[in-house]
């Protein structure tokens, strides 16, 4: 298994385990290779883990990039996500459809933003940075 490169977090969990399932590259809260991400462990504690390995997070939480101490993880830590947006929630097969359909665009800007912090947001319209950069807060 592995190298790893990318984490699904709990909001996105059945989209984590249907590209598990054709990739041997991704995690997820309870992955028998990432024992310190339990099920139901908190964004302020896999955050953290995630970005130390070096991980892009896949998420769904609206509210992460609000909340003062995951802003303060995204900087501290050189967190890197992508965040599936939209006013509509999506099952995970249609996250996955959406993801495939702009995997070659998510491959470059990983490679182009490089190190974290950073966050992207994947619509159906497609990938864009976010407007905020948690290193200027």
């Amino acid at each position: 298994m592995g190298p790893f490169r990318w984490f699904a977090d709990e909001s996105v969990l059945g989209l984590g385990r249907l590209l598990a399932q054709d990739r041997d590259d991704v995690l997820y809260p309870g992955h028998p290779a990432l024992p310190e991400v339990p099920l139901g462990a908190l964004d302020v504690d896999w955050m953290p883990v995630v970005a130390q390995r070096g991980l892009v997070a896949f998420h769904r939480d609206r509210h992460i990039r609000t909340r003062p101490h995951e802003v303060a993880r995204y900087r501290d830590y050189g967190l890197r996500s992508v965040w599936f947006g939209g006013r509509k929630d999506m099952s995970s097969q249609q996250q996955l459809g959406l993801l495939l359909r702009h995997w070659p665009a998510l491959e470059e800007r990983v490679e182009e933003l490089g190190p974290g912090p950073w966050s992207l947001t994947l619509t159906t319209r497609g990938l864009d940075e976010l407007p905020w950069r948690p290193a200027a807060l």
